[in-house]
């Protein structure tokens, strides 16, 4: 603290190192520096503050009752600094945060619930937090800087989004349980030509026109009498007769009365489910991509043998 020099933490450390001592020799020793410049030291902390810290004499050295009071301050201090440095240490490595998840809530029924389990359970201070929006209000949010991460079964075309391919997964004839053709364990789309067909909101959904193109190209032109924001509701419509769907596997989780599930036997249609982001610089984000890329590599090869057949 000398010509102006203000108070700093290895004041801190120097004073506390003495009061535990109560001897300038040991303390220096246990500092690794010398005596003199520590009692130096020690001196220009008590003309800064204006009150003796010590009392000395030739045979010890005590503390004062100002002493005694700023040690326990200067402890105190100390562990906040510790517990500072290890929370931005942490929040640096993507231990700790907040992570904002968009998604339509049909991703939930299916691998991403295990994959949130997985990284809540590595990754306890970190807050996951999930918000169901259209896939276009998903890429809103992504570039207001409101969500870190969107979960979309289409790839969007913006340059400025990093996509990881997170898994794929088959897609599903969703019928009425009394439609003509329940009786079939799976179904060619050809055979659905004529029906009515119930969609997810064409203008909103990208995997909705990538179900609808596919189907044009088997041989099945979709006469299509209601388009819907989520899974769950495109059920519901099936069930009361509506028409029939295409939907991923994992909805088939979902019970619902009056409503079933056949496989398709030609073409065997897959989507892609992406992981998309503004950026990957975000630790938390980075920690959540690695999670789900080790959860689902296994999931990868199923593509390529869909393709097989």
């Amino acid at each position: 603290m000398d010509g102006g020099e203000t108070m700093e933490l290895r004041h801190l450390r120097y004073f506390l190192a003495v009061a535990d001592a109560l001897n300038f020799t040991t303390a220096a020793q246990r500092l690794g520096i010398s005596q003199p410049p520590l009692s130096h030291q020690i001196k220009l902390l008590e003309i800064e503050l204006g009150v003796d810290l010590f009392e000395r004499s030739s045979r010890r050295v005590t503390l004062t009752k100002a002493g005694e009071v700023f040690r326990r301050r200067a402890l105190s201090i100390l562990e906040q600094v510790k517990m500072a440095s290890e929370h931005a240490r942490s929040i640096g490595q993507g231990n700790s945060g907040v992570l904002n998840i968009g998604l339509t809530g049909s991703i939930l029924i299916g691998h991403f619930a295990h994959i949130m389990n997985t990284f809540c359970a590595q990754y306890p201070d970190v807050e996951v937090r999930t918000h169901e929006m259209s896939p276009g209000e998903q890429i809103i949010a992504l570039k207001a800087g409101r969500t870190e991460l969107s979960i979309l079964r289409s790839p969007p075309e913006d340059s400025d989004l990093t996509l990881e391919l997170a898994w794929p997964e088959k897609i599903v004839v969703v019928l009425s349980a009394d439609h003509r053709l329940a009786h079939h364990e799976s179904i060619r789309l050809e055979w659905l030509n004529n029906e009515k067909y119930v969609s997810l909101r064409l203008a909103d959904s990208r995997f909705a026109n990538y179900l609808l193109n596919a189907c044009i190209a088997n041989g099945f032109v979709p006469s299509i009498t209601q388009q819907v924001v989520e899974s769950y509701s495109l059920l519901s419509l099936v069930a009361a007769g509506f028409g029939v769907a295409l939907a991923p596997e994992s909805v088939s989780q979902l019970s619902r009365p009056n409503v079933i599930y056949r496989t398709l036997q030609h073409p065997p249609l897959v989507a892609d489910v992406y992981a998309v982001s503004l950026s990957t610089d975000n630790p938390v984000t980075q920690n959540f991509l690695n999670v789900l890329l080790h959860q689902t590599n296994h999931l990868l090869p199923e593509r390529l043998e869909c393709a097989k057949k």
